[in-house]
């Protein structure tokens, strides 16, 4: 059988969903029909993609490896066929939260004055990876370790650290902080960004409580209404300003870096150019 791309269709939306059910009911199908499309798509691959013997359906390790590699197959599709992208193809630049800080801007201005044919869009996607490895973007700003295969990396830069508290903790009223002092707060951590980590705290005492939230946006909101704190980068001061949260100065702890990040397959052709004049516009701010 040859794979089509409704095989994908129908595989990622069972992923997604983590129900044939829903899935059937998201494509307007039935569940006997997404059924059926699924077999034929593991007998074509040869693998399992869904284990369907425990009470919640889930991927198996090889259904995870091969969600990636769906999701940026059809992301790939949709982009050349979208009719507004056959004028023009414009480079898309992901990034999970914050951008490039304080580079952001003079970055977009000398693009546009340099690659005036080829428009720059800023994307922010809530994905580890700002949908880098999905296909939903040509090159991400990506901060602290990428962990991904397939992917290149260039540091641009570094940033300091940062604590999150409430603006009305007593933290807030401190000139600076240590892991240290932060150790008996319960820390709020950001699943996409992925800065705060127990390499924080080496060999001393580690926070006796965290939260999980998903986004930049849920991790402001949690902090601000007193659940915990957090460490960020110092680009998310000036980025994500809250009226409910004071940021302060983190020592003891190492810088973030700051990467450009792309696939190691055939992209956007005007990537090397993007890497080329962020360099650029980083050595020029002395960065």
């Amino acid at each position: 059988m040859t794979v089509e791309l409704r095989h994908l269709r129908c595989f990622l939306a069972i992923a997604e969903e983590g129900s044939i059910t829903r899935a059937a009911t998201r494509l307007h199908l039935t569940q006997p029909a997404v059924s059926r499309t699924l077999s034929r798509l593991e007998l074509a691959l040869g693998v399992r993609l869904v284990d369907r013997s425990t009470h919640h359906l889930e991927l198996t390790t090889e259904g995870r490896a091969f969600r990636d590699k769906a999701a940026a197959a059809v992301a790939a599709f949709d982009e050349a066929v979208l009719p507004a992208r056959l004028r023009q193809w414009p480079l898309r630049l992901g990034h999970p939260w914050s951008a490039a800080g304080e580079y952001t801007t003079p970055l977009l201005r000398r693009w546009s004055e340099a690659h005036p044919e080829t428009p720059l869009e800023l994307l922010r996607i809530d994905d580890r990876t700002a949908g880098l490895t999905r296909g939903a973007v040509d090159i991400a700003v990506l901060r602290g370790r990428v962990d991904a295969p397939g992917v290149i990396t260039e540091q641009l830069y570094t940033e300091p650290r940062v604590a999150t508290v409430p603006s009305d903790s007593p933290l807030a009223a401190r000139p600076e902080l240590t892991p240290a002092d932060i150790a008996g707060e319960t820390v709020v951590l950001n699943s996409v960004s992925g800065l705060t980590t127990p390499d924080l705290w080496p060999g001393g005492p580690r926070p006796a409580a965290t939260l999980t939230v998903a986004n930049t946006d849920d991790w402001l909101a949690a902090i601000a209404a007193g659940r915990g704190v957090g460490v960020t980068a110092a680009a998310t001061t000036r980025i994500h300003a809250h009226p409910g949260v004071t940021y302060v100065p983190v020592t003891g702890a190492p810088d973030v870096p700051v990467f450009l990040a792309w696939r190691d397959t055939a992209g956007h052709p005007a990537i090397p150019s993007l890497v080329a004049l962020a360099r650029e516009v980083v050595a020029e701010s002395g960065g």
